[in-house]
Parts: structure tokens; sequence; C-alpha cells
């Protein structure tokens, strides 16, 4: 018989009457759309041409306010346990810091919304935060097999969109990634082809161990497919982090294998990775993508000048005699250098949310001092909005005692997943951990953005849910 307060309905006492497995449902609903939402709004500019980058936060904010509405559920059914206050508390605080960190900035609106293009303001970690703790209070193992399915298939989403620009150099803000360079570079409905490489890490991985413990045949050639062609995309966002997420992935696959003790003939699946990544390159090397005949990284143009410069002026263009911009290493470490500086001036509260490359300006140039940001910043050359490291970026923006917030945090979720997983040894358990432990090891050479940090988030609180089979 359903439980009702007083005289009220049936009906209007949902959340009384909510099983662990109906919320474990209506939890799935709202992170398989935390995982296609952006995305999916973001499909709306990249087709049409038009710069309607805003589109991209409202579907954030469609799976966030989903997440909201069932995290609350989640903490009044307390379904989050002791065993995880920690994250919890630490995600607290860092919203808390971020909260002050935003108040204290020279622009409120760029620091609650973030800047347009981007999008990862105060409410982008809001929603980060949601995503984390619905996923956190999901207690079924089938929503864990569910949302494993739902990272793959945002990786093939993206992907479909990065094969058409990679062939035709259409739909794509990174067709020219300079005056001169025709890379038909892959970005997909990420924003950028590095924030696309982050996504198809964590997509590949997830398919290379779904096609080892998979029961269904049908299931083991989608992620055996879906695998291949993440592998061949990845090579075409030209990135560090494309080449370092395959080879995480690979070893990911190993380690999943040999751990579980599966049998030996699922290590073919690396071929899967390493022929359409080795296909990429030849292709590049014979002239038939852009005006290429060389394959190599070019992580500086790509981030530098036509993302933050030409695609959003969230940057000025890059100075050559400062740095090397073809020099992958030259640019991550010029970036980091400065950034740390940055931190070590606002070391307390940082910059504010999105607005690293404020203290940077040095003149209003030709827009003049009453004249759009947008313009203000393109005139500053040298000036960059994003440092590839998400910790040295937390704390330039947000305050070093946020950076060592989230370092805690990221700490604590691997510590209990892996606990948990030598509890339970279920596959679905390692696969959670080996993708929060790339997702962590990614923000070394990557950044927080609304398409991958929706998805990393999801895994982390998954990393840490007290999950369980269905009892009969």
């Amino acid at each position: 018989m359903a439980k009702q307060l007083f005289n009220s309905s049936e009906k209007s006492n949902f959340i009384l009457n909510l099983t662990e497995e109906k919320y474990s449902k209506f939890a799935s609903f709202g992170l398989i759309t935390a995982c296609f939402a952006t995305s999916i709004m973001t499909a709306v500019p990249v087709i049409t041409g038009k710069q309607m980058y805003a589109l991209s936060a409202v579907g954030l904010a469609v799976a966030g306010v989903i997440c909201m509405i069932t995290a609350l559920i989640g903490a009044m059914k307390k379904y989050i346990d002791k065993r995880t206050l920690v994250p919890v508390c630490t995600f607290g605080f860092m919203l808390l810091w971020g909260i002050i960190s935003t108040l204290v900035s020279d622009d409120l609106n760029i620091a609650f919304y973030g800047y347009t293009g981007r999008g990862e303001g105060l409410l982008a970690i809001i929603f980060y935060a949601c995503f984390f703790f619905t996923a956190l209070s999901v207690k079924r193992e089938k929503t864990v097999t569910t949302l494993i399915g739902g990272i793959i298939g945002a990786g093939l989403l993206n992907s479909v969109f990065a094969m058409i620009q990679v062939f035709t150099g259409k739909l794509s803000n990174y067709r020219m990634i300079s005056m001169e360079i025709q890379a038909n570079a892959a970005s997909g409905l990420a924003q950028s082809p590095l924030f696309l490489a982050m996504l198809l890490t964590l997509s590949l991985t997830a398919a290379l161990i779904g096609f080892v413990f998979f029961k269904k045949k049908s299931g083991k050639i989608f992620c055996i497919i879906s695998a291949c062609i993440f592998a061949f995309v990845m090579m075409f966002t030209y990135s560090l982090i494309g080449i370092c997420g395959a080879v995480f992935a690979v070893i990911s696959a190993v380690t999943a294998v040999i751990v579980m003790k599966a049998p030996k003939i699922n290590l073919l699946s690396v071929l899967s990775v390493i022929i359409p990544a080795a296909l990429a390159v030849i292709l590049v090397q014979c002239g038939l993508i852009g005006n290429l005949t060389q394959y190599r990284l070019y992580d500086g143009r790509i981030l530098w000048f036509a993302d933050s410069y030409y695609r959003i002026s969230a940057s000025g263009n890059y100075n050559s005699d400062v740095v090397d911009i073809d020099d992958t290493f030259d640019v991550y470490y010029h970036l980091n250098r400065k950034a740390v500086r940055i931190a070590e001036s606002n070391a307390l509260f940082g910059t504010g949310p999105e607005q690293l490359v404020f203290p940077q300006l040095y003149t209003f140039g030709s827009a003049g001092e009453n004249g759009e940001m947008s313009d203000i910043i393109a005139e500053n050359k040298g000036t960059f909005d994003k440092v590839y490291n998400e910790y040295i970026y937390t704390a330039a923006t947000r305050g070093i005692p946020s950076a060592v917030a989230l370092v805690v945090l990221l700490v604590s979720i691997l510590v209990i997943g892996f606990r948990k997983f030598s509890k339970n040894r279920k596959w679905q358990s390692l696969c959670m951990l080996i993708l929060a432990s790339g997702g962590v090891l990614l923000f070394l050479i990557g950044c927080s953005n609304i398409c991958y940090s929706a998805v990393f988030w999801t895994v982390a609180g998954l990393c840490c849910a007290d999950t369980k089979e269905k009892q009969s």
C-alpha cells in the first residue's frame, strides 16, 4: 500500500513512494540528458553556421535542472551515504568559494553565466555538482551499464559531425587553423578539437571495456565499431590530448582484461585503436585531407588562434616573438607559467570564473574604452582565456583554496571508487574507476568544458555510487 502524508493523494507523494529502482531510472534519464544535451544544442549553430553559442549553455541548463531536481530527491531519500561525505563536502566548499569568487570578480555576468562560447561560469559549476550528486545517489548497477552506453553514444554523435568536418571541411570552425593551413580539424559538437579529444578519450575507453564485458553479441559489435570510429576521429583533433587519450584507452583495455581475468583474446580489441589511428595518419601523409602533406600536432594553433581568438574573441592572437606556436611543449609551458603567475597574484579568490584574460589586458586598442569587451580582448595580442591544466586554471580563476579542494575532491573520488571495486569486483565499477582516473589525468593537459565535464562529473559520481543488483 502506498504511503501518504496526512490526507494528500498518492500522486502528490510520489517522492515518498519512490523506490530505489524507480529513482535509479529517473536518475538515469537525467544523467543521459547530461551526456547528450550540450552536444545536441550545439548542433544548431554548427549546422546553421550562425554564432548562437549560447544554445550550448541552454543544453547544459536543461540537463542541470533535471539533475538538480533528481539530486534533491536523492538527498531527501538519504541515498547519499556517509562514506561519500568527503567528496560531497568538498564539492560544497568549491561551490561556496566559487560564489565568493564570483561576487568579487570584475564582471558578474561573465562570472555567473560564463563567457559566450564557453559557458563555464558559476552556474555551470552548480550544474556539474548536480550531475555528480545525482550519479552519487544511483543505487542500481543497471543504471551504470546504461550510462556506459550513453557515454559511447555521446562520442558517436560527436563523431558523426566530426567525420563530415574531416572529409568535407563543412560544419566546422576549424577548416583553417591558420591563414595558410587547411587541416579540416575535427571538433564535432564539442566547440573545440581539444575538447572533442577529451570527450572521445572517455568514449573510446568505455567502448573498449564494454566490448570485453557486454554479454550480447550486438553490444560487442556496437562497441568495437564505435572504438574504430573514435580512434580514427581522435587523430584528426591534431592534439596531444588525442594521442594521450588513445594510449590511455589501450592501457585501460589491457588492464581491464588482466584485472578481471577475462579471456586473453579480448586483447585484440586494441587493434580497433591502432589500425584506424594509423589509417588517419596515412590519409594525411598522402595529402588527402586539406592541404596537409605531413601529420603533426597543432595544439597551439587550434587552442589559441582558431578557437579563443578567431572563433569567439576570448583572447588576443598569439605573439610569435614570445611563443613558438608550432611547438606544443612551448605553448603549454608558456600558458602554464603565465597562469601560475596570475594565480600567485590572485591567490585567495582568483580572477573570477571565466575571467583569466582580464588581468592580462593592457590596451583598449581601436575599440576604445567603451567598446565591446570581445573587441577589446581581441586587440590584446599574446593574451589567452584558457590554460590547459584544470588545476592551474582553477587556482587562477577561483583561487588556490578552490584548486586544493578540487584535488582533494578528485583524490577522494578515486579512493572511494577503488574501495568499491575491491569490495564488489564488478566490471561496471572497474570501468567507472578507470574512466574517472582518465578524467583526472586529462585535467593535467586539458581544461574543463561544458561538453566533456558533464560526462566526467557523471562518471565521477557513478564511481562512488553504492550500486547493487536488483533484489529478487
